[in-house]
This record gives structure tokens, sequence and C-alpha cells, in this order.
């Protein structure tokens, strides 16, 4: 009988019209940037079969909610400029003010994106901060910073609200991503607008969705990752009471607070969470093209053997999400760091590989990384070199010299290998002496090798090895390896075996 009286009632709520308030999806607020040049999406919801009229510079569009009072729109598309006014006509009305067209990019990733101008406190800081955020008076640059949220299936709405980019907005923003919208502003002169949608300590396949996640087998490995991540949060509860129990015998015996090992949320790190949470919700929204910054976390010996696979995934997944066809996804290599046991030489070489996907580019950090700073402060040149990658491949631009040395292929000399490599005019060693180089012979062994520059390769030997098979450069956690083109752009790591 209850399941019969669940049913009437059902079918009695879906024959009685719905009474709802006009919304405007929450991704367009004030001071929004719309994205240039294609068709302006617009959606929300109202009354079911309630007429929508929307309004914006001079373009006039209607629709009608349908029976459950989603509606939606496209607008033709606009050329840059602004500030215009957004207006739409439901049950009631709305106005969005203060909107530019221009250039939007969705910047995402975990610490190292996420850190803001400001710093973290106490320690990690970012070079000239204070006179960074002093400058920070943009109003073409609007930024909207995402708040941390996880979830079990794909949320539609967000809190955040775009921002005009001043000293007081800018300092809590992410400094990569502020410096590299600084840059492309500066040169194309239009309005940008970024997106900041980060969360530190997070591993990749939290932001990849569970459709992309679960169509390739061979990635069940991150649901294995997770599992084990959740067995050592058995006792995490447990743990965190002993450190405050300790954190607060220091303080009453005027003690400095004892070091405590860091604990992720444990909400960041299900797979397809963060996706769910922080990147569905803005895929309905054009944009420009995508600005990573992650892999540090993925270094775990339990994870760095997939980022190879992985980050292509992700790259796909968001490209088919969008739905807009081969946006441009740039992303940062990840710098260098002393780090034992991880592994963050195959995470680079697996983000180098990357590469091979169409539209893509990489800043490499290898140079400005800190041996015992995971989080370096010179931010300006990862947004510098973010913002060269996107000029050629986002923006067209020719001529310019956008990337460091890239492996090309290795052939066979006598008792050496000869490594060459694309992006190599002007090739040449930061310094006296080329470092970062390693062989090894068929039993897998690397040794240091000594290397030379001839044009645009490098000859690589070593005593150790006198049949060198296999060659290797940057691959340790921390390198000072100095390889570097007539454009002071430093090589990427990378690993390769003659044929």
């Amino acid at each position: 009988m209850k399941l019969i009286f669940l049913a009437v009632a059902t079918l009695c709520l879906a024959a009685t019209p719905l009474r709802a308030e006009l919304r405007l999806t929450g991704v367009i607020t004030d001071h929004a940037v719309l994205q240039r040049d294609v068709p302006i999406h617009v959606w929300g919801d109202d009354s079911p079969a309630a007429r929508i009229t929307i309004s914006f510079h001079g373009q006039s569009i209607a629709t009608t909610a349908n029976n459950l009072g989603l509606w939606e729109a496209w607008l033709a598309p606009e050329p840059a400029g602004g500030p215009f006014t957004l207006t739409v006509h439901g049950t009631s009305e709305l106005t969005r003010s203060d909107l530019l067209v221009g250039d939007v990019w969705f910047a995402s990733g975990q610490s190292n994106m996420e850190m803001p101008l400001s710093g973290f406190p106490p320690g990690a800081h970012v070079t000239n901060a204070e006179q960074e955020i002093a400058q920070a008076d943009m109003p073409q640059v609007r930024l909207l910073r995402m708040e941390h949220q996880s979830s079990a299936s794909p949320l539609e709405s967000i809190s955040a609200v775009w921002q005009t980019c001043t000293p007081a907005t800018a300092r809590d923003f992410s400094a990569v991503a502020y410096f590299f919208a600084r840059a492309i502003h500066q040169r194309e002169h239009v309005p940008i607008g970024v997106i900041d949608s980060s969360w530190g300590g997070t591993p990749i396949d939290s932001w990849i969705s569970l459709d992309a996640l679960s169509a390739d087998a061979s990635l069940m490995q991150a649901f294995a990752a997770r599992a084990g991540f959740a067995d050592k949060q058995t006792h995490l509860e447990l743990i965190e009471g002993a450190e405050k129990r300790a954190n607060a015998e220091a303080e009453a015996h005027h003690q400095p607070k004892p070091s405590h090992p860091w604990h992720p949320d444990p909400s960041s790190w299900v797979p397809a969470g963060l996706y769910n949470g922080m990147v569905a919700p803005f895929t309905p929204y054009s944009i420009k093209g995508f600005l990573w910054y992650q892999g540090e976390t993925d270094s775990a010996p339990d994870r760095a053997n997939l980022y190879a696979k992985l980050l292509p995934t992700l790259i796909a997944d968001w490209r088919r999400q969008w739905g807009q066809g081969n946006l441009p996804f740039l992303f940062v290599q990840i710098s260098s760091f002393d780090s034992p046991p991880e592994n963050w030489g195959l995470i680079r070489d697996s983000q180098r590989r990357s590469l091979d996907v169409t539209k893509t580019g990489m800043a490499v950090t290898l140079d400005i990384g800190q041996r015992d700073n995971v989080h370096p402060p010179d931010k300006q040149t990862v947004g510098a070199r973010l913002a060269l990658a996107g000029r050629t491949v986002a923006y067209g631009e020719t001529g310019l010299e956008w990337s460091g040395p890239l492996y090309r292929q290795t052939t066979r000399q006598e008792g050496a290998l000869e490594v060459w490599f694309d992006h190599a005019e002007g090739l040449h060693s930061m310094g006296n002496e080329l470092r970062g180089f390693e062989v090894a012979g068929a039993d897998g062994r690397f040794f240091p090798a000594s290397a030379r520059v001839q044009g645009t390769s490098v000859l690589v030997s070593s005593a150790e090895v006198a049949e060198p098979v296999q060659v290797r450069y940057a691959w340790q956690n921390f390198t000072d390896a100095n390889l570097y083109n007539g454009a002071s752009l430093p090589a990427s790591t990378f690993v390769a075996q003659v044929p």
C-alpha cells in the first residue's frame, strides 16, 4: 500500500505545474568575461513553460523553459569588448552588469597552481609578492576563485563570483594564473577572464570524470590507489587527536609545536570527486582553453606509473565535456624537489610525452625548483613560460620560440650516444659543464655521463658503460641539469632507448 501511495503521489507531482523563481547560471555574475568569437551560452531555470527572453549588446533571443523549468539559449558570437549588460526576462527579471567579452581560461591543479600571490603562510611565498600585489590593478582582467568542493555526482551550481582584478582580489588568487593572464592581456589587448579551480595535494584522478575513468580498464589502478589511501585513513581520527594533544602539551610548556605529517582531506582524493564538484559546473561555459599545474601528488610509487595514461585521459575528457573541439591545453611540468622515495623524473617525462596530444603546450620549470621547497617562489617565470606556449598554441603566433629543447631521437656512436632535440637552435649549457645526463647499458644501470653540445645534438658517454643503449636527462627528483636553447628556455626531462 505504501508503494502504491508513493507512486500516485509522484504522478500527481509530475502533473502539477511547478512554480519556480527565474535563475541564471551562477557562472555568469556581474564582472564576468564571456568568450569572444564563439556562440555565447546562457542557461538557467524558471517555472515550466515560462517564456524567457535574453538581451545582450543589441541582441535579443527568446526560448521556453522545459517541463522541469530548465532553459538555455545561444547568443551570436561577439568580438572582444565591453562592458555590457545582460538582461533575462522570465517570470521575473535578472540583470548582470559590467560584462566583458574576451578570452576565458580555466586554471586547475594542485597547490602550485592554487598558491596565491600572497603565498601560503607561514613560509611559502611568491617572489616580490607585495610589489606584485600592489601593481595588480587591471580592470580588463577578471578573476573567479572556485571554492573547494568534492561531490559524488556532477554539480551544476557554484557560489563563487567574478571579480575585477585589483590588489585586494589578486592577493588571494592563483599566482601562476594571474601572471599568465597579465602576460596574455598585455600581448593580446583583449579582456581576460581566469577561473581558478584548484586544490592543493590532490591526485589527477580526482579531476577526471567517472565516465572517462571507467572507459579504460587500465585506469582501474586509480581506484586501487584510492582503496590504499582509504585504508590509511582508518586511524586518522586517532592520529589527529594525538597530534592535538601533543600541540596542547607543547603550548602548556611554552615550547614550539611539534611538526606533524600533512593529512589531505579524504574527500579530495575520491576519483572524479573534484571533477564533479569543481570542473563540471563550468563545462557549459565557453572558454578559450585550459591551464594545468599538477603531478606532485602522483609522484608516489603507487601512482607514478599511471600518470602517462591519466594526463592524456584528462585532456580528452575535459575537451569532450566542454564540447568545443580541441581546446588548447597548456600545462606546467612539475619542478625540481628532493622528495625520496617519490619519482618526479617519471612524472616529468610522462608530462613531456603528453605533448603528443594535439594543441598542447608545456612550460618546463626545472631551473626554478628548490631542493627543500615544494612551492618554489618564482611563479612569474612559470606564468611567463605558459604564456609563451599559449601565444603559439592558442593564439597562432609564428616565429616565436616558445619551448625549451625537447627530445627527438637518439643515434649510436662508437661507445657513445648522440641525442637530438627539437627547439634546439642555440643549444648550450648554462655554465661551463653540461650536467644532468646519464647513460645505461643492457643491464639498465644508469651512470652519470659526460656530455657536450654538437649543434642541435648532445653527445653523451660514460667510462662506466662501454655500450650505452639508454640515455636520460634531469631524472633525479632535484636536479641541477643545465641544457638550454638560444631563447634561454630549459630542456625537459626525458628517458630514451636506442632502437
